[in-house]
């Protein structure tokens, strides 16, 4: 439950659906980001449910249910918890290990027929069970709505101006990726929300290259491992090599997405929606 209340966290942002890509890549051994490609390519519904697997949410709340609830929770609960359950007087609910740990209102309910009136949680004693459950659904419908990266439906982001994002792919990327590539990388996304998360953040699929440079001479492959103590790799003859980084090897890793790292660092919202734009064109 403490992971849960650590991912609700990051949930508002893309760094979730990103987490969601790599437990997936790392549930098969990261085969060649195979993975995170096709995270890329679900639909929402299937990326909504690959991200509630992923985040162990639990039961899928009872929307119908939630929508009784939602007039029952502002009449009852709002005042003090907030409309949406963020909190307001009283604690947000989104956290809550009561809330989390409930699946249809099985410990809810009878919760909140009793309350804690001496700690200012007044009883709902004259609710029936099904409206005390209703409010439970309303609960975890709210949870879903703030932790389910996945579900968050994008109307339009293509809001650029599409020839300044062209000067922009000229200065920053052609000296890396040639015309046909952008191509390539335009047609492969479904949605250009799939798509601006993609040319900013690529998917893995491209390995690091080390070459080590020892006393018995200099080796070099595709990264299998990488830590600070050592360095696993496969030489182009498919010879595995394990190196010890304290004994005076000098090591150099080739990072063929390490320019995207760069550009995360320094690219405004206008740059983002422009480049955007421009690979919408070249779809």
């Amino acid at each position: 439950m403490r992971i849960l209340k650590c991912l609700l966290a990051l949930a508002g942002s893309a760094a979730c659906a990103a987490l969601v890509a790599v437990s997936q890549e790392a549930q098969t051994g990261g085969q060649e980001g195979t993975q995170e490609q096709n995270y890329q390519k679900m639909t929402p519904a299937q990326r909504a449910e690959a991200t509630r697997t992923f985040l162990g949410l639990g039961a899928v709340p009872d929307k119908a249910a939630a929508a009784r609830g939602a007039p029952l929770f502002a009449s009852k609960c709002a005042d003090c918890h907030g409309k949406t359950a963020r909190g307001a007087i009283a604690p947000s609910l989104i956290t809550s290990d009561l809330v989390l740990g409930d699946d249809h209102g099985e410990h809810l309910a009878p919760f909140l027929k009793k309350g804690i009136p001496g700690k200012g949680m007044p009883a709902f004693a004259r609710m029936s069970d099904r409206q005390l459950t209703d409010i439970a659904e309303f609960l975890h419908l709210q949870v879903e709505d703030v932790a389910n990266r996945g579900a968050y439906h994008v109307l339009n982001i293509v809001v650029g101006d599409a020839v300044r994002g062209k000067k922009y792919v000229d200065s920053h990327c052609m000296s890396c990726h040639k015309p046909d590539a952008l191509l390539h990388i335009a047609s492969k996304f479904r949605s250009p929300e799939q798509l601006q998360r993609g040319w900013i953040w690529p998917s893995r699929d491209v390995h690091l290259i080390a070459e080590v440079k020892t006393s018995a001479g200099t080796i070099s492959g595709r990264v299998i491992e990488l830590s600070d103590f050592s360095v696993s790799l496969v030489d182009t003859a498919g010879e595995a090599h394990t190196i010890d980084r304290n004994f005076g090897a000098e090591i150099q890793i080739h990072d063929p997405l390490a320019a995207h790292q760069q550009i995360v660092m320094t690219l405004t919202n206008e740059d983002m929606h422009n480049v955007t734009a421009y690979l919408e064109t070249l779809k």
